[in-house]
């Protein structure tokens, strides 16, 4: 194998080994047959002459790449459609309109997006066909709170969660009972219009119910169940008036509960994940092995506190080093998931960047071995960088220009760590979102 001076390079043709591996383009055309009139999605065939209109709807950072291939399929058989997009995600369209909005905070932008998407899932009949297209970040780019609740509140709920270090399942939870268009109601507005979400999941296990807070999927969550997650974190006096009110009254049965499985909207839905982390990971794996590592998948549903994530990925490295256990020299292992960061400081950075910052204090002076962590949507955090990289010569490097890893670790800082050393991976609009991958090299 080469020296140290090409684990770099090596960390990154292989995550952008995963990244190619889900391309939306790509992972929707691969799910979608057509022939003449009838097209299928898995199981299900469609007969497009059994349709009056066709509308094309959408919410996530790949909506718009999602909605390419769909555009070539259909053609000029859309009747309408509207997307919205995280800023600087937009990409050209011809039948299909795109609105850009905020994320990870919601905008106005974001709630007139969705106010007309609703006006034509809305207006859809038994005769008409939707498309519904949802990836990573739909929850922020579908804001449509429920009356008794402004988007500023909305906003602030969603500050305060995100600083807890609270679950993305448990942020959803939240976000399904306090809007018009989540926790499946989006389902029963369509209803009683066919209706096929294409879905590229960035979730653990690929949970229909959580990616964008399930919009089109069956909900089994409660208002209870919202006021113990609150409790849970301590926010409960915290939040805004307004959702306290309204979690209240769900609680006490005084406002509908989401919809459940037994709705007849779900007979005419049908949910496709096309593409989610572990195709990623296996891509990566391949291109590791193309590379001459022997390569392995270590999991694709970590989580949990960024951290210690990074501390155990950094203990495995030690043991390849050590024993050669799980896998000998020379060894890549790749794992995927989405960890939490709970925020004590008031730096700049994302749970990638702090995942390597801290493995990068655990590998110190480790020679041969280096670690890269990297959202696939391109952005961590409130950043311009993907991720970054580290390895066993990384603090030492700091050092030297007077940085002191520790306490840009304490102050949640992990940008401004990585930047001076220029080990920030930024990649820009990658235009899909299957939650993060970590790369571990020992030579």
């Amino acid at each position: 194998m080469d020296n140290i001076g090409n684990l770099k390079k090596d960390c990154l043709l292989i995550f952008k080994a995963g990244l190619e591996a889900v391309d939306p383009f790509k992972a929707v055309s691969h799910h979608i047959k057509t022939e003449n009139n009838i097209f299928r999605i898995g199981q299900h065939k469609y007969d497009f002459s059994q349709y009056k209109r066709i509308f094309v709807l959408g919410a996530g950072k790949a909506s718009a790449a999602m909605a390419k291939p769909v555009e070539n399929i259909l053609g000029d058989r859309i009747t309408d459609g509207i997307l919205n997009v995280k800023y600087g995600h937009s990409i050209p369209l011809k039948f299909i309109r795109i609105n850009e909005a905020g994320h990870p905070l919601p905008d106005e932008s974001g709630f007139q997006g969705a106010q007309q998407i609703v006006e034509l899932a809305r207006s859809a009949g038994e005769k008409d066909l939707i498309f519904f297209l949802i990836s990573g970040g739909g929850s922020a780019l579908l804001p449509y709170p429920i009356l008794g609740i402004t988007l500023d509140e909305i906003k602030k709920l969603t500050q305060i969660l995100l600083k807890t270090g609270a679950a993305i399942h448990e942020i959803n939870t939240l976000r399904k009972h306090l809007s018009l268009v989540k926790g499946g109601n989006l389902a029963k507005i369509a209803y009683p219009a066919t209706l096929i979400s294409l879905i590229l999941s960035d979730v653990i296990n690929d949970d229909l119910d959580t990616i964008a807070s399930g919009p089109t999927v069956p909900d089994n969550s409660t208002f209870l169940q919202c006021k113990h997650i609150l409790e849970r974190y301590h926010i409960l006096e915290k939040i805004p008036s307004g959702v306290r009110k309204i979690i209240s009254k769900g609680e006490k049965g005084l406002i509908p509960e989401t919809p459940k499985q037994d709705d007849p909207a779900f007979q005419r839905t049908q949910n496709c994940i096309v593409g989610s982390n572990i195709q990623a990971a296996k891509a990566a794996r391949e291109k590791a092995k193309e590379l001459g590592y022997n390569s392995m998948i270590l999991s694709t549903v970590v989580s949990g506190e960024t951290r210690d994530a990074a501390a155990a990925h950094a203990a495995i490295a030690r043991n390849i080093l050590m024993t050669g256990n799980p896998i000998k020299r020379p060894a890549c292992v790749i794992s995927g998931g989405e960890t939490t960061v709970s925020i004590q400081g008031d730096g700049l950075g994302g749970r990638n960047q702090e995942f390597v910052l801290a493995a990068a204090m655990n590998i110190d002076g480790l020679e041969n071995t280096a670690i890269l962590s990297c959202g696939t949507d391109g952005t961590d955090g409130p950043t311009d960088a993907a991720g970054a990289y580290a390895d066993g010569k990384t603090i030492r490097r700091a050092r030297k220009l007077d940085l002191d890893a520790g306490q840009f670790l304490l102050n949640n800082d992990s940008y401004h760590f990585f930047q001076p050393l220029d080990d920030l991976i930024i990649t820009g609009p990658t235009y899909t979102n299957v939650m993060d991958l970590h790369v571990i090299i020992v030579q």
